[in-house]
């Protein structure tokens, strides 16, 4: 048993997330321990705060592409090997023609000039290569993408991937004939990135200086690489705001920030230091996924099973001598092969190992059960969690067909929420917005939280508890939802957008013996996303099915929206919006007949009563986004010519 778990720790923090911060600290510590290394074949020229004051650049506007030009000609004459730059030039400046022209140029007659392409995202799965303008592009001896992909912590850990064209560090390579670009093994290859001290170690001087041989003599820039490119606080180089985190980063005091210059990595030099990666030939590499596992596979069942042979205390000395084994000869293949791999991993399962020996006995029933509820915990409420916490069949794999309520929720804006926040204040936020919907409204009508994926929630009713009532407790929950949405969150108001449809769906647990997940599957499922995403079309919070609405009869507030056609279902589907509690009725009775009556004009192509109708609803409500939906498409209706009368459905065109 120590073996196996130690074995399955091992393979749990390799292949999932849960230990991704494991292996990035493996990563990081390999890098600072080897220490500061010199390099001396690239140097970058900075856009920074001081130059823009110094050339006196305008605040709203590019910089003079006259001055770029003009360091192009310096740069060239000192003997730069070539010039890459970290800016998009992607239009020509209708302000300053001459300036684009000097540009041009320069550009041309150098010869050696790298510029960089913008990658756009356009879609979650497309990107768009915005070039730098056609008479520029002509001139240029390569262009190359300035993207890098940080992780979430912001540290660029791996070379950016080649997708429609090359990075602008390995385009820079191509054009200084480094041989590592000459093969194709490489140019596929995943790379990881090795740097060589903390921000600001690569040499570099200000752009007001490199346009002055007196203060920056040719020697600096000849034979060698020179990367241009803004740093961040500079905010008027035509360029994107970009600094990123270093390995180093995260062991510096504010002394040694300071005289580094830096806490953080500008973007150009990361391109800088990908560039000296390929001309060095000295990138880091990685074993493969399955060498890696299979590492892990033989650390752990090697310390699983040794340890529980010693005592405690013995044990305890083996595992730090396992341990410090593990950190030294990760650190050789480092230092002799440019090879990293995640050794806190494998000290993780010394660790692991060390506490089942020292445990078993006392603990092992104990945690068991232990463990047990906690998964129960992740689904059930808790007075559900009591009830089938004797039942540990409830989490083995098998699924049946069964009657469910099912729930999906997402947060209305929640892009231009997140965008100003940093990683921990928006984990903060999402975590205080789970813990108050799950708590407040999902488990206090004894629903079931399957998962989250983003900021949505899956949740269904009726299920592994039956609950006759299934529907009216979901479609509670979602009222609840609408009164959190009028409570501040860390002091932001949140509008939950719902979608509920009733219908049966295979529940149940889908895996395997050791990993399983408890939830539904089935096309009612997708049909009640469909309804979520239906909510910002009609500007509503919780819309329903025909079919939820008519189990939840006349006990709480509804009134019909009409038939929609849903992407990916053949038949319309009548959706209905869930408006209130009982006590709600009576204010909403006036304005909900007029609805109806004004859909009724709608759907039998009264097209002038119908406006007014849905008008009337406006004015009486204040604001409604069925009524305005209806207007919009009675607008776009109305130069519609007579084929249209065979329309019976309005369709939602979903992305």
């Amino acid at each position: 048993m120590g073996a196996v778990l130690s074995v399955g720790c091992g393979l749990v923090l390799h292949t999932y997330k849960v230990g991704k911060g494991l292996a990035d600290l493996s990563y990081a510590l390999l890098l600072v321990g080897r220490g500061d290394l010199v390099q001396h074949s690239a140097v970058i020229v900075y856009l920074d705060e001081i130059s823009h004051l110094k050339l006196a650049q305008p605040g709203n506007a590019p910089w003079d592409r006259a001055l770029h030009a003009k360091l192009v000609d310096r740069l060239t004459r000192a003997g730069a090997k070539a010039i890459a730059f970290d800016i998009v030039f992607n239009s020509p400046n209708p302000a300053n023609p001459d300036g684009d022209a000097r540009l041009v140029e320069s550009v041309r007659k150098s010869g050696r000039v790298v510029l960089a392409a913008d990658n756009i995202r356009i879609s979650d799965t497309a990107k768009q290569i915005e070039l730098p303008f056609p008479d520029l592009a002509d001139a240029a001896a390569g262009i190359g993408s300035a993207e890098v992909i940080p992780d979430p912590d912001l540290l660029v850990r791996v070379h950016t991937p080649e997708e429609q064209i090359p990075s602008l560090s390995w385009v820079a390579a191509e054009v200084t004939a480094v041989e590592a670009t000459r093969q194709e093994s490489v140019r596929k290859a995943k790379r990881w990135m090795h740097y060589y001290g903390p921000p600001n170690s690569v040499a570099w001087c200000s752009y007001f200086q490199a346009l002055d041989p007196a203060a920056i003599p040719d020697e600096f820039f000849a034979g060698k690489t020179v990367f241009v490119g803004a740093r961040m606080l500079t905010r008027f180089s035509g360029e994107r705001k970009d600094e990123y985190r270093n390995p180093f980063s995260f062991w510096l005091s504010e002394k040694m920030a300071r005289e580094q210059q830096a806490l953080f990595m500008a973007g150009v030099e990361v391109q800088a230091t990908a560039f000296l990666n390929l001309s060095r030939n000295d990138w880091l590499r990685r074993l493969s996924p399955a060498a890696e596992r299979w590492v892990v596979i033989l650390c752990g069942l090697v310390f699983g099973c040794l340890l529980l042979r010693f005592h405690p205390a013995v044990g305890a000395v083996v595992a730090v001598g396992g341990a410090a084994l593990a950190a030294l000869v990760s650190y050789q293949m480092f230092g002799a092969r440019l090879t990293w791999f995640p050794w806190l991993i494998v000290v993780a399962q010394i660790l692991v190992a060390l506490g089942w020996s020292v445990l078993f006995n006392s603990v092992q029933l104990y945690v068991q059960k232990r463990l047990y509820q906690h998964t129960l915990g992740l689904y059930l409420s808790p007075k559900l969690v009591k009830k089938f916490a004797s039942k540990p069949t409830l989490l083995r794999p098998g699924a049946e067909k069964q009657i469910l309520t099912l729930f999906f929720s997402d947060i209305a804006g929640f892009t231009s929420i997140s965008e100003g926040m940093d990683s921990d204040e928006l984990a903060a936020l999402m975590n205080a917005y789970f813990q108050t919907a799950v708590s407040d409204c999902i488990h206090a009508t004894e629903g079931t939280v399957v998962k989250y994926i983003g900021d949505s929630i899956f949740a269904f009713w009726n299920a592994p508890d039956a609950q006759p009532d299934h529907a009216v407790r979901a479609c509670k929950a979602a009222l609840l939802f609408r009164e959190l949405s009028r409570k501040p969150i860390r002091g932001l108001y949140l509008r939950t957008r719902i979608g509920l449809h009733g219908g049966v769906a295979n529940v149940g647990n889908f895996g395997s013996n050791e990993r399983v997940d408890y939830t539904a599957l089935g096309e009612n499922v997708n049909l009640a996303s469909r309804l979520e995403g239906l909510n910002k079309y009609l500007g509503t919070s919780c819309l329903i099915s025909g079919t939820t609405c008519a189990e939840i009869g006349d006990q709480l507030v509804t009134r019909h929206l009409g038939s929609f056609q849903l992407k990916g279902f053949e038949n319309p589907v009548a959706v209905h919006e869930l408006v209130g509690w009982p006590a709600d009725a009576g204010a909403a009775r006036p304005w909900c007949e007029t609805f109806a009556l004004a859909l009724d004009h709608y759907q039998r192509r009264d097209r002038e009563t119908a406006e007014r109708l849905f008008r009337r609803v406006i004015e009486m409500r204040g604001d409604d986004g069925p009524s305005s939906f209806y207007l919009q498409q009675i607008d776009e209706l109305s130069g519609e010519t007579a084929k249209e009368d065979s329309i019976r459905f309005t369709v939602i065109k979903e992305k």
